[in-house]
């Protein structure tokens, strides 16, 4: 961190690495053509691929989309769960010089035409009808082009389309390294989907670029998923809050695991929940952060996991922040983090006003409430989420977080409900796995929070809309309409 007169500037502990001046596919797949080891296996249809047949198979496919036409400044869409062959066909994408969107394949038909629409997409891709070729040659790499393009999960507002380049991505792969040592010993629960940024840069690419091997899996519950990792012998496993919590509360023997590691994303954990997942994991638990406008940007290092638990660790390498009052570049003890480094994407497609409310000064406004403590991040909650309570900021996580240890409550999402006296007031929304009432809830809170963050309502419901990363979706709990 620096200090004086100068903006405060915080930095990681790493120093900064070198950016190779590759693609995507060459700095990922560089050591793979002549390596038999496994690399992609799925847990319930035993489709694999060694890393010498991926490499082959990713030439051949690319060569034949050349050869059906696909050029660079094509947009090419994958719209699938998570496969081994996931693999195959994005690296060919690349590889031919195209830029490739990657789509939740759960979303409705109008849903997927509007993202393909945001993409500028000109040709979806099916994994189970590759094409192939021998003959044809590829283009030569582009660095500096786009290579993915994936898209912002709307928990607050539209869905956006973000376009991350070549050298972003790799930049972001070789920021990892030094911290998460993933290699040839190593094997990866690849659950997380490979459309999300998470599956995408730190299950995926990291992954390979480390010679692990992967096990993709469906999402299930807690026990099979348990199972799934000690059929496996995986080492790193990765999660996001409700699979904690799930694993949290799966009450069944368990096994003894393999893990070295296991990393939790996409949003705040609950300390409690933490611990508990940890002692049916057999392993650490961590937080890590980032977002799809810039990749993974903090984590907890193989060799720092006594370190702070309830934090997301330190910047990655050369990756800098600052913390501001939220709306403005005045520095703050705890505020809005902004973000500058070489992963951060290039702009929001097709949007030029969102991409520039985006920045402010080069720095990436990341809507995240953040404070820093001993040189660790600690995530509060989304600035657009705070409850404004008589002038007074709430926020949901912490509310969740209480009524999630109540014994009777199996999720809680909290939002901020207009109110003509107060300004806003905290509703929770509750999925129950026992007897409670209402008043029982708000009391339960009351007592272990200060009086203005208390919760004012309570409707229960059958489930809490999420997003496929987890994160609460209360732009459907403030209107059900959308």
């Amino acid at each position: 961190m620096e200090t004086g007169a100068e903006p405060v500037i915080y930095r990681s502990p790493l120093p900064a690495v070198a950016v190779p001046e590759r693609t995507v596919p060459e700095h990922v797949l560089e050591r793979a053509r002549h390596n038999d080891k496994l690399a992609l296996v799925d847990a319930v249809t035993g489709e694999s691929l060694t890393y010498a047949e991926l490499a082959r198979q990713v030439e051949t496919t690319a060569k034949g989309l050349v050869r059906n036409g696909i050029r660079p400044g094509d947009t090419v869409a994958i719209v699938s769960l998570n496969r081994p062959r996931y693999a195959v066909g994005l690296h060919a994408v690349l590889a031919a010089g195209a830029t490739v969107a990657l789509i939740n394949p759960m979303l409705t038909p109008p849903e997927i035409a509007r993202l393909k629409e945001l993409a500028n997409v000109t040709k979806t891709l099916d994994l189970d009808d590759l094409p192939a070729s021998d003959a044809d040659s590829l283009p030569p790499g582009n660095p500096a082009g786009t290579a993915v393009v994936l898209f912002s999960s709307g928990t607050t507002g539209l869905t956006k389309a973000v376009g991350l380049s070549h050298r972003a991505l790799v930049a972001n792969l070789e920021q990892h390294r030094p911290g998460w040592r993933i290699d040839e010993t190593d094997v990866l629960a690849a659950n997380l989907p490979f459309f999300h940024v998470y599956g995408f840069t730190i299950i995926l690419n990291s992954g390979l670029l480390g010679g692990a091997t992967l096990v993709t899996m469906p999402r299930s519950d807690a026990g099979t998923y348990l199972r799934r990792l000690e059929e496996h012998r995986v080492t790193r496993a990765f999660l996001v809050p409700p699979l904690a919590a799930a694993i949290a509360d799966h009450a069944e023997p368990v096994p003894e695991l393999g893990l070295k590691l296991v990393l939790c994303g996409a949003a705040p954990l609950d300390d409690t929940v933490r611990r508990e997942a940890e002692r049916t994991l057999q392993a650490p638990v961590r937080q890590g952060y980032g977002l799809t406008e810039a990749g993974g940007t903090h984590q907890t290092f193989d060799d720092d996991v006594e370190s702070d638990p309830m934090s997301v660790g330190v910047l990655c390498p050369g990756t800098e922040a600052r913390i501001v009052e939220p709306g403005t570049t005045t520095d703050a003890a705890e505020g809005e983090m902004l973000i500058r480094g070489p992963q951060v994407m290039d702009g929001y497609l097709g949007d030029e006003r969102a991409t520039r409310e985006a920045f402010v000064d080069g720095w990436l406004r990341t809507g995240d409430l953040v404070r820093v403590h001993n040189g660790r991040f600690h995530v509060v909650d989304r600035i657009k989420e705070m409850i404004k309570y008589k002038g007074y900021q709430v926020a949901p996580a912490e509310l969740e977080a209480v009524l999630r240890r109540h014994p009777a409550v199996r999720d809680a999402a909290v939002i901020g409900a207009p109110d003509r006296v107060n300004g806003e007031i905290p509703k929770a929304f509750v999925v129950t796995q026992g007897d409670v009432t209402a008043d029982e809830l708000m009391g339960f809170v009351a007592a272990e929070v200060a009086p203005y963050k208390k919760i004012r309502k309570v409707e229960f419901v059958r489930e809490i809309p999420r997003s496929v990363s987890g994160k609460i979706l209360r732009r459907l709990l403030k209107d059900p309409s959308q």
